[in-house]
């Protein structure tokens, strides 16, 4: 089988994410506990949560699904219109991004919650550009919250060794 790490970076960078953005998101939820922890330490972990396939399609999933909203072409225009204001009482955004951090236990789901919250650094980024300018990101902000929340999991689970 093909990997698509690759792809799935050139995917994120396509709509203004970076690794580097990435890795501050994972280091904001580690600097409680690890205060000089730089985010270049944790690019490691982005890229290995980065290399798992359930990841990798999610990603993909995820940045299809916004794409065809913000170009209008889904047959369901309630749908597309549910994403494009990317409603609060539509979860299924978050469901895929669960999805990612199972595959690194209960750590990455709180840290999920919280940054998915707290809406820190490119996630509250891609959260008020897309409200503001035709921009759709009701998938995107909570993968890119989900690769960040498993980095951080996946650091804070090789320190406590």
């Amino acid at each position: 089988m093909e990997d698509y790490r690759q792809k799935c970076i050139n995917l994120l960078k396509e709509r203004g994410v970076t690794l580097n953005d990435i890795a501050d998101a994972a280091r904001f939820l580690q600097a409680d506990y690890h205060v000089d922890l730089l985010k270049e330490e944790l690019l490691d972990s982005v890229l290995s949560v980065l290399a798992k396939r359930e990841v990798q399609l999610a990603i993909m999933t995820a940045v299809e699904l916004d794409k065809l909203a913000e170009s209008g072409k889904m047959f369901d225009k309630d749908l597309e219109a549910i994403l494009m204001r990317d409603e609060g009482l539509y979860g299924v955004d978050e469901v895929i991004a669960y999805g990612i951090c199972n595959l690194y236990g209960s750590i990455a789901l709180t840290n999920f919650g919280f940054i998915d919250k707290k809406k820190y650094g490119i996630i509250e980024s891609l959260n008020s550009h897309g409200k503001s300018s035709g921009i759709c990101n009701t998938f995107l902000d909570d993968i890119v919250g989900a690769i960040a929340a498993s980095a951080a999991s996946r650091f804070a689970h090789r320190w406590a060794r």
